[in-house]
Formats: C-alpha cells, sequence, structure tokens
C-alpha cells in the first residue's frame, strides 16, 4: 500500500503532513528518522499526521513527531501548515477549523490573503506545568550552564520554552548552547530554547534551537513564547513582529488570561508517495 504525503514548510520550519483520516498510517521512531533524513529520506523538522477527532467539538486530531522520532506536542508553523492541508486536501471547507493535539487545541483561521491566524492559548507560566524545575513562579530564573550563569524567561505555549534576551543572535554559538539549554536538568522533558534580540517594542529578531531537531528557520510556538517573555519583561507591546531566519510571524497578546494570536504563511512544496 501506498501512502500518500504533502512535504510543506512554514517560514522554513518544514514538515511532512500525512492524512490518517483517510489511509491507515503507523510508523515506527526509527522509520519517522528515516524519512527525516535530508539525504536519504523526505526531509523535515517534524512530521505531521492528521487524524478524525477525539471529541465532537473538535474538526480534527494531529500528532507532531520530532526527526528524531520523539512526539512533540505543540507546533504553531505546524498549525498553519495543518490548515492549508485540509483545505487543499477538500477533508474540510470551513474556513474556521478547531484541531487538538496531545496537550493543547488551537482555532484555525484561513484568511482570504492566504495566511493563517492561529489562537495559540493562554501561555502557561506555573514551574510545574511547564515543566520547569522551580520551587517558585517567577517572571526570571537564573540558570547556570557550561557557557556561563544567565538569566532566563520560561513559558510553556503548550510546549516548554525557555527564552534569552540578547544583544545580538548573530552572536551566539547556537547548536551547543542551545543544547545545553534544551537538555539542562531543570527540564525534565527538556526546552526548546529562543534566543530573542529587541530591536523596538513591536519588533524583535529571534534565533531558535528545537528540542529533538536541533537549529529551525522559524518556530511559531517559539516566536509565540518570546512575545509573551518581552512583555512580562516589559521590552514590547501588544502587538509584536517576530522576524527569524525563515521570515516574519505577527503575534498578538493583551496579556493576563488572553490567548496568543499568531499570524503567518503556509506553503506546499511538493507532494509524494511512499512504498
Amino acid at each position: 500500500m501506498n501512502i500518500k504525503f504533502s512535504k510543506m514548510h512554514g517560514l522554513g520550519n518544514d514538515f511532512m503532513v500525512l492524512d490518517a483520516v483517510n489511509q491507515s498510517i503507523s510508523l515506527s521512531p526509527k522509520q519517522i528518522r528515516d524519512l527525516a533524513n535530508r539525504h536519504r529520506g523526505v526531509g523535515f523538522d517534524q512530521m505531521l499526521l492528521v487524524e478524525p477527532p477525539k471529541r465532537d467539538d473538535y474538526d480534527f486530531y494531529y500528532r507532531i513527531y520530532n526527526a528524531d522520532g520523539s512526539e512533540a506536542y505543540q507546533c504553531g508553523n505546524g498549525a498553519r501548515c495543518i490548515a492549508k492541508f485540509i483545505r487543499d486536501n477538500r477533508l474540510s471547507d470551513k474556513k474556521e477549523l478547531t484541531v487538538a493535539t496531545k496537550t493543547s487545541h488551537h482555532r484555525l483561521i484561513l484568511n482570504d490573503d492566504g495566511n493563517v491566524t492561529v489562537d495559540m492559548g493562554v501561555p502557561i507560566l506555573e514551574p510545574k506545568q511547564i515543566p520547569f524545575m522551580s520551587e517558585h513562579k517567577r517572571i526570571i530564573y537564573p540558570l547556570n550552564i557550561k557557557q556561563g550563569d544567565f538569566e532566563v524567561c520560561v513559558v510553556s505555549m503548550g510546549n516548554p520554552h525557555c527564552i534569552f534576551t540578547v544583544d545580538d543572535i548573530n552572536h551566539i554559538d547556537l547548536p551547543k548552547m542551545g543544547r545545553a539549554i534544551s537538555e539542562h536538568e531543570k527540564f525534565p522533558e527538556r526546552t526548546n530554547v529562543e534566543f530573542m534580540q529587541v530591536v523596538s517594542r513591536d519588533h524583535v529578531r529571534l534565533r531558535i534551537y528545537e528540542r529533538g531537531v536541533g537549529e529551525t528557520e522559524a518556530c511559531g510556538s517559539g516566536a509565540c513564547a518570546a512575545m509573551v517573555a518581552g512583555i512580562l519583561q516589559n521590552t514590547l507591546g501588544e502587538k509584536v513582529t517576530i522576524t527569524m531566519p525563515g521570515g516574519d510571524l505577527h503575534v498578538e497578546w493583551a496579556g493576563g488570561d488572553n490567548p496568543v494570536w499568531m499570524t503567518g504563511p503556509a506553503s506546499l512544496v511538493f507532494t509524494g508517495e511512499l512504498s
């Protein structure tokens, strides 16, 4: 049996997307790693599986797998690609969809200009829920790694994020620092890492190290987490353009118990079939 798939990306954060509504799909972690290989496989940062909903109030459920075969629970750029995939493959004709992952659910709005707006939910700041090892909730936490002592902000957008504010994102040894932080003992489930340079109150530059992947060109949940961290530290306003190596996302948050809204593109690269 052949399995149809789409190769997609959101600002260079690339995905292999599969329809598990009309196809029976079962892949082992090794098979996922093999498919993620950019020389011998399809190549991707994450694999997305669109499945039937598990509840009547959701339109679809989807799973997220990192390039190393581990399962992830949140992906902002992936959510936008999911919306386009559902429309392009005629799985639904709705312009507004509600989709769920293992830890969260989202409203997806397909805009007339081709962009997708995602309700990313309310940021989680309680350490135990992130999860992050700390007895007290703070805005800034001390963190020690081999490269030195740092102050970081920790946020969950359905998956954990650790945000550094730096003077220049180009002067960061991202592979070494990103891995050291991602695998730090204070993050029992590992973490995504964002290095944020504040340009103005409505513009930041961002580089990302994703757990289970490494450096990626963009990260939707990471962009949202960085924006939340900036607002908590009073360096950003309620509407911010996040510039990443892959391009720009537009993020809004009114603070408190309000959800974070993210808007950006989703692109199809090619379609194919697996034997």
